[in-house]
């Protein structure tokens, strides 16, 4: 369109070609073109209103001008394998992109003060570090744009982030997979240096004379979840260090180790983003991977108070065992955790073993009646009791303690409970059906809807988290991946009669 001629590419060279017949949307396309260059400067606006064509060079002025301002995003065809029209978008890059010689960055020093750096050798140096590599061989490869001063293998630098000195290494240049060894990477070029310590994606390494921080990215929180099984036996060990390798290249990426699931757990923004860690890992570090829906972390609770009593008594040839309790089991919602209270008159239990006896239902709550899940929102209160000044002891009050509790939960009526997440969805207002459909399938409850500032809808619900694990992929389908959502956990709930048995099942058969 710059030049309105057309080309193509034979043994890889450039031939100028007749202008294909489009009709009338090739002079379309030249009005959408000049309308966009024209709203980069007032003098060529005049110009376009004024039915003027605009000139090759006001062309490339109001092109390079949109470019700079984020106005006008240029695209080219081309192609990498074949290497055609390289010439082109290598030759359209020098003249329509910003060059960092003629244009200042801004920073801010430590106070959030704005400051101007110059593309200049001369100055403090200051690099952004735009890219982190995990490489088996290297360890880790940073790499770096120069924004001002200039990169020398052996300089301190000082991290603005963390504030931490990082030691420069031999600085490389890169071409494709080649690194070469360079003597100093100057302002505005990009480079590499390997094993740089504190350095993060995003981080900006300056001269102890200017500490300043250059604007970092804002990255996307993983939004799918899957539990990682391992293909090899032996593997686990290496799965963790392995991923805090990748974690290091790609911030997007979340792993966690799930105590009470017993579950590797990785975290990205969607199935192709996971099946790229799951080649890179084999790869790279060698290391085989299966990924499966992750188990949501349930727990147990009661909804009536009950009392029993827990009595422990061994007779072996030396001295027994004997501890014998009655405790009160009843729901309570000051806190998650088991609260434990003592009513007991006259000494019947002596207070020396309360301790145990907590420690004993502590112990027993971890396991629930019904699937086995921790149990919540429970109060236990000793009352009463009785025991034996020779074979009682801590062990027999423990004991005594953990009887009490499985005699009381049957008569208790428990429940299961389930995490529920807050979800915002935002998405075009042509979707909001679409996500509101899906949410009432997931038993979501909307809890309101708002436009933003971008002209979308955001939707706020609440819905359970066990509907929730393969959303990210959803929603993409539903909305042509225009659709982004976050969801966070708040608190648990009760889960719907019909949902129980194939839930404590499905425990049972995990077991």
């Amino acid at each position: 369109l710059f030049s309105q001629k057309a080309f193509k590419y034979e043994s890889g060279k450039q031939i100028q070609v007749e202008l294909p017949d489009i009709g009338h949307r090739f002079q379309g396309l030249i009005e959408a073109m000049s309308e966009a260059i024209a709203e980069t400067d007032d003098e060529l606006m005049e110009k376009f209103f004024g039915g003027e064509a605009f000139t090759t060079e006001e062309i490339v002025d109001g092109m390079r001008k949109g470019v700079k301002d984020g106005l006008i995003t240029p695209v080219f065809c081309g192609s990498a394998v074949n290497q055609q029209a390289l010439d082109m978008l290598l030759y359209n890059m020098h003249k329509l992109l910003p060059s960092p010689e003629h244009n200042s960055v801004l920073a801010e020093d430590a106070n959030g003060e704005p400051v101007e750096l110059t593309c200049a050798e001369s100055e403090p140096t200051a690099a952004y570090v735009f890219k982190t590599v995990a490489d088996p061989f290297v360890g880790k490869l940073s790499y770096l744009r120069v924004v001002s001063g200039k990169i020398t293998a052996g300089a301190s630098l000082v991290n603005a982030r963390t504030g931490e000195t990082e030691k420069m290494g031999k600085p490389l240049t890169v071409m494709g997979k080649k690194q070469t060894e360079a003597e100093s990477i100057g302002a505005g070029d990009i480079g590499a240096v390997a094993k740089l310590v504190s350095a993060k994606t995003g981080d900006t390494l300056c001269d102890a004379s200017r500490v300043v921080k250059l604007p970092a990215p804002v990255f996307p929180k993983p939004s799918l979840f899957m539990a990682v099984t391992v293909a090899k036996k032996g593997d686990e060990g290496k799965i963790s260090s392995a991923l805090a390798r990748l974690m290091e290249e790609d911030p997007t990426l979340s792993y966690v180790n799930n105590a009470e699931t017993h579950q590797q757990i990785i975290g990205g923004l969607g199935e192709q983003h996971l099946d790229v860690v799951k080649a890179k890992l084999k790869n790279k570090f060698g290391v085989e991977i299966g990924l499966e829906a992750p188990r949501i972390a349930y727990r147990e609770s009661i909804r009536k108070a009950c009392q029993k009593q827990g009595r422990h008594k061994k007779q072996t040839g030396g001295s027994g065992q004997f501890g014998d309790v009655w405790i009160r089991f009843e729901p309570q919602e000051e806190q998650d955790d088991m609260i434990f209270a003592e009513e007991v008159f006259g000494g019947s239990v002596p207070k020396n073993f309360y301790p145990a006896v907590e420690k004993g239902i502590q112990e027993a709550v971890q396991k629930g009646p019904l699937a086995g899940y921790p149990m919540v929102g429970l109060k236990a209160t000793l009352y009463d009791g009785s025991y034996h000044p020779v074979d009682s002891n801590e062990m027999a009050f423990k004991l005594a303690a953990i009887l009490a509790f499985k005699e009381a939960m049957p008569n208790a009526n428990p429940t299961l409970l389930e995490p529920i997440g807050a979800l915002t969805v935002t998405v075009p207002d042509s979707y909001v059906g679409d996500v509101m459909g899906d949410l009432s399938k997931r038993r979501g409850r909307p809890m309101g809807m708002s436009p933003d500032h971008e002209g979308n809808t955001v939707i706020e619900a609440e819905v359970p988290m066990a509907e929730m694990s393969s959303y990210a992929i959803d929603l993409r389908a539903m909305t042509q991946a225009r659709g982004s959502f976050t969801l966070e956990f708040v608190r648990y709930e009760e889960v719907p009669k019909a949902n129980q048995a194939k839930i404590i099942a499905d425990a049972k058969a995990n077991d």
